[in-house]
Order: structure tokens, then sequence, then C-alpha cells
């Protein structure tokens, strides 16, 4: 079981535990509930507490939060962890791992924490704080609890790293809306305002050799495809991406890594900053391009 501490600053100061817990730690209305059912889950000074109950400042707030009663299915694949703590467990995906299992293809990443449980003895849920495609490589964030899940959501700044067809140089933003293509229940398309999601993607050329260009990449919202889409609706399909039009001759897949990110841990407030280093087709499609020390590059953007 996962036991959290607050102490009570002076800005809550005769609030009641409800509000310290849904303002200060920020906790959901959903796990504020589920904590309320175990017996001794919120504590004040040690004491059970009400929600109620008012708070002054200096008292020990202890949320017990509940285990999860399930773990994902085992099915071994993978899996490069390159973070890990008692609230977090972060990994480096390899490509053609989806983040479930579906017909045809039982190895999931999902499947994967399952085995991994399995192995350490670990019990917590497949919580992903966001996902990414198949064949996108990558740092992946799997939240251990629920508490830390909340947290994240939402305040993760990653940086994507793609290689796009053509020649891009400087930097821009791309903010055209993204929908489903009619007549298509997966390939999305770029739309006018207002006919679809809004999306905006912020890019910076990192190097190229006039055929393709190494970029990093900012989201502002996390929409299906969102870069891939988004630099082909500009005429630079990512290279091997040939659901979106771009070439399969140097490489496989669609050329895009989640290799950087940044967050403030929901538990200890502690800056962190983690690098996922890239696959090897990757770099074998950057070392034809010339670009070298792209490690050291992707630390320094």
């Amino acid at each position: 079981m996962r036991i959290l501490e607050f102490t009570v600053p002076p800005s809550y100061e005769s609030v009641k535990l409800r509000g310290f817990l849904r303002g200060y730690c920020a906790l959901s209305a959903r796990l504020l509930t589920a904590l309320k059912q175990v017996p001794g889950g919120i504590q004040v000074n040690g004491l059970h507490a009400r929600v109620l109950q008012i708070l002054h400042t200096g008292d020990c707030v202890r949320l017990c939060l509940p285990k999860d009663g399930k773990i994902p299915d085992p099915v071994p694949a993978p899996l490069a962890v390159v973070y890990e703590d008692a609230d977090l467990l972060v990994i480096n995906k390899q490509a053609g791992l989806p983040m479930y299992a579906r017909p045809g293809h039982d190895a999931s990443l999902c499947g994967a924490i399952g085995s991994y449980c399995r192995t350490t003895g670990e019990r917590f849920a497949f919580r992903p704080v966001y996902r990414i495609d198949k064949d996108t490589t990558g740092l992946v964030v799997l939240a251990k609890n629920a508490y830390a899940a909340a947290c994240l959501a939402g305040n993760i700044e990653k940086t994507y790293y793609a290689v796009c067809e053509g020649c891009m140089r400087g930097a821009g933003s791309i903010t055209a809306s993204i929908r489903v293509k009619p007549g298509h229940t997966v390939q999305r398309e770029a739309c006018d305002a207002g006919a679809g999601e809004q999306a905006v993607t912020h890019w910076r050329a990192l190097a190229d050799d006039g055929r393709f260009t190494l970029l990093a990449c900012r989201l502002e919202t996390g929409r299906t495809h969102q870069i891939r889409v988004h630099f082909s609706s500009l005429g630079h399909p990512l290279a091997g991406d040939d659901f979106y039009g771009g070439c399969t001759e140097w490489i496989g897949r669609q050329a895009l890594h989640c290799g950087r990110m940044k967050l403030t841990h929901p538990v200890t407030g502690r800056e962190l900053e983690i690098i996922g280093s890239f696959p090897d087709d990757f770099k074998e499609l950057l070392k034809k391009m010339g670009v070298k020390n792209i490690q050291t590059l992707a630390a320094n953007d």
C-alpha cells in the first residue's frame, strides 16, 4: 500500500479536510471517494478523519492509497526501463509494440507490464499517462497509482524527434485541426478549424541533408497521429510513414521517437528530466543523413 503524507501549510489554516485534499493535494473526486471506503484511508495526525474536519497549520494528513485489484495479464515482451520509483515507471518503448493487445497481435506494452509485475512482485494496474503509436518509439510514463496518474495528466513536457522528407529550416508552429478521414476508421487528415479537433505542433529543425530534415517537436495537444498528419499536410511526410505518404526506402516505419521529457514528480515535487536513447533504425537513418552525436544534440535541444 502506498502511503502519502502532507503537512498543512498556513494558507490552509481552518480549511476543511475536503478542500485541502481537492486543492492542495490535487486529489480527484473519484480517488477521494475510493479513499473514504478504505479503513484508515484518510488520517489526520494519525487518527481516522472525516472530510468535513477542520485543519490547522502543521497538521499531518496521511493518505493510504488502495492497492490495485488486478494487474494486466502477462505477455512477455522486451521492456527497457529507464526510470522507476514508488510512483512512476518510465519505459523506452520499442517499435512494433502497441499499447494494448489486439486481434492477431498478442504482444503489447500492457502485457509486458503484466510480466514485469509478475517478475518483480509489484502489483499495479496499467496506467499510461499518454499513448504513442505502435511503430513510434520512445518514452512512455506509467503511473503506479491513481494519485500519480491524476497529477501527471496533461503535465508532462515531451519532445519528439522526427525525420521528415524534404528540407525544412528554422522553426514554426502548425495549427491545422485534425479529423478522421472520411471513409476511414483509423487514418486522419488535416482540416479547417471547426471541422475537426484543434491541434498545435511546435517544431524546430535541427539538421538536414537536402533530402531529409531532423526535427524536434513539442505538442500543445495530443491528437491521434498528430505529428504524422501535420507534416504530411505540409508536403513533408515522415520518413518511413507510408500510411501518410512517406517513403520506406530508408526506414521501415515512421521516423518518430519520443526522446525527452520533463515533469514535476507528483509526490516529491522534484523536477525530473528523462532522456530516451534512439533505436538502431533511427540512428542508422541519421547516419545516412550525416548527423553525428545525436544523443548530445537531443540532450542540448
